[in-house]
């Protein structure tokens, strides 16, 4: 099914305050999933959406939280989620977020107690259309393990970077550190189609190509420790300086009524300050990478239409009907 934006829009935005949440929420939410489908990252964009929805409905989401703003230092800005989205408390610090980068040259941004951030891709991208070049990572429940561990210890732990082109879409890199996103695998289950080696083990810890076993199963590390390691790291970044959940603390996003309390950690700079003409010279470099046969993350996404399985869409007006008997 295919679907102008005004159209995706009304879809997404009504099933949100369907299932509860307010109109700050709501718009928040809808544009970072309308954002997420455009940038061809689908499997966060309608796909993810029914797991904010039945958060909303189960109580893992709080459907009218007001972020906590405060301001640590002149360059940090600190986002108490409350419970909530972590897009509702970016949306919230963003303009001040672009004017103390502005001002001081670098700003870091932390946001705690949130439900999954959804597209991490969606905040740095939003700071490089600023002129930001930014870098962004967050954690999540635990589903990934270590090759030496076999327990659930990280989230996916992905990190993002952007960063503004002269004349052209920003670069945007957004990768997780397990080899791919849950949504990936559970997407595959409902399709009963197999998943790559290397992305998942079973229940038993034995490596699986049967999606539906790795569902019940874990998510495994890309590059096997030096993955790990980056996994480590940015649980530090996201969970440890936010002060959110650690990943084996985080209630489950899927589960239960309970927050899973994650962080998103981000630090944005005004390149221009260090490098001027920073944008131009940047176009200039990628265009000698391509020439050179070096593939551009995102260069290749051409979306104009937003196209939804419509087993997804059914989904989404699915919990909207739910949610209103």
């Amino acid at each position: 099914m295919r679907y102008e934006r005004e159209e995706a829009k009304q879809i997404a935005y009504g099933a949100i305050r369907a299932a509860g949440a307010n109109d700050a929420v709501a718009h928040s939410l809808t544009e970072a999933v309308l954002s997420a489908e455009l940038a061809g990252s689908k499997a966060v964009g309608f796909a993810h959406l029914s797991d904010y929805l039945d958060g909303f409905l189960k109580g893992r989401i709080a459907v009218d939280a007001d972020p906590a703003i405060a301001f640590p230092a002149p360059a940090v800005i600190t986002v108490d989620a409350r419970k909530g989205i972590a897009q509702l408390g970016f949306d919230q610090a963003f303009d001040e977020l672009t004017t103390r980068a502005a001002t001081y040259g670098i700003v870091a941004l932390s946001i705690s107690n949130s439900f999954t951030v959804g597209e991490l891709g969606y905040y740095t991208r939003r700071l490089a259309e600023r002129g930001l070049v930014s870098i962004a990572t967050c954690n999540a429940t635990a589903q990934m393990t270590t090759l030496e561990s076999g327990r659930a210890v990280y989230g996916t732990n992905p990190v993002s970077f952007a960063a503004p082109v002269a004349d052209g879409r920003p670069l945007v890199i957004d990768q997780a550190s397990s080899a791919t996103a849950f949504v990936n695998v559970r997407n595959a289950a409902e399709r009963n189609e197999p998943i790559p080696e290397g992305w998942a083990v079973d229940q038993n810890g034995k490596p699986t190509t049967d999606a539906r076993e790795a569902v019940k199963g874990l998510l495994v590390a890309f590059g096997g420790a030096r993955g790990a390691n980056i996994a480590m790291m940015m649980e530090v970044l996201a969970a440890g300086v936010t002060g959110a959940n650690w990943s084996m603390d985080a209630p489950s996003f899927a589960e239960g009524s309970e927050s899973p309390g994650v962080g998103l950690f981000l630090v944005a700079l005004k390149p221009e300050i260090f490098s001027p003409g920073f944008p131009e010279r940047l176009a200039a470099e990628l265009a000698r990478l391509a020439g050179a046969g070096v593939r551009i993350p995102g260069s290749h996404i051409q979306v104009r239409e937003i196209d939804v399985p419509a087993e997804t869409i059914d989904r989404v007006r699915g919990y909207a009907q739910r949610s209103r008997s």
